[in-house]
């Protein structure tokens, strides 16, 4: 019996030694999993539903938003994340001028901008529609821009197609690089 122990303890002590291994291995992975969990718990989000925000600047109502979820994270560099759509409703001298709508929206208070992400739409009060993955409304230099490709509808059906796109936060004068764009000409005489 006592060389059948050490017969087994011979031949499974490496077995046995790579099993403590894996053990205390797992052990890490397990505080490490701890750790970031604890981190989570730690970190302060409220939860809003039904958000309608207005922003007002001297008694006059800039621009309004509206979202079916608002995660409000607090910490060094607080934001608001509305991952169920958001809608930006763009107003001058209390008349709606603008309007910018899409799947997630970012808003830091920070830095004073409201990054909008996947399906945005953007609208100004000529009928032209902005199109793209991103768009960023800085509200400190009142300009929206992005390193994206944005797709511009005009009323009259005009389609370009821009990168590096920058424009004024009414979306009239825009910018950009690497342009293309489809015009509508008419045979009509012209004065």
């Amino acid at each position: 019996m006592l060389s059948v122990a050490k017969h087994l303890l011979k031949n499974c002590w490496p077995a046995l030694l790579t099993g403590m291994l894996f053990l205390s291995a797992c052990e890490n992975d397990l505080k490490k999993v701890q750790q970031l969990s604890a981190n989570q718990l730690n970190m302060d989000v409220d939860t809003i539903h039904g958000v309608d925000i207005i922003f007002s600047d001297s008694a006059k109502v800039k621009f309004r938003i509206l979202s079916p979820l608002l995660l409000q994270y607090q910490g060094k560099k607080p934001y608001n994340l509305m991952p169920k759509t958001v809608n930006a409703i763009i107003f001058e001298d209390m008349v709606q001028t603008g309007s910018i709508t899409a799947d997630t929206g970012i808003q830091s208070d920070v830095d004073k901008k409201i990054q909008f992400r996947k399906n945005v739409v953007a609208k100004n009060d000529k009928g032209d529609t902005y199109k793209s993955d991103e768009l960023i409304w800085d509200q400190s230099t009142k300009t929206v821009y992005s390193t994206k490709m944005v797709q511009i509808t005009s009323a009259n059906g005009d389609v370009t197609n821009i990168n590096s796109f920058v424009s004024d936060d009414k979306m009239q004068h825009w910018t950009g690089k690497q342009t293309t764009a489809t015009l509508t000409v008419t045979d009509a005489p012209t004065q």
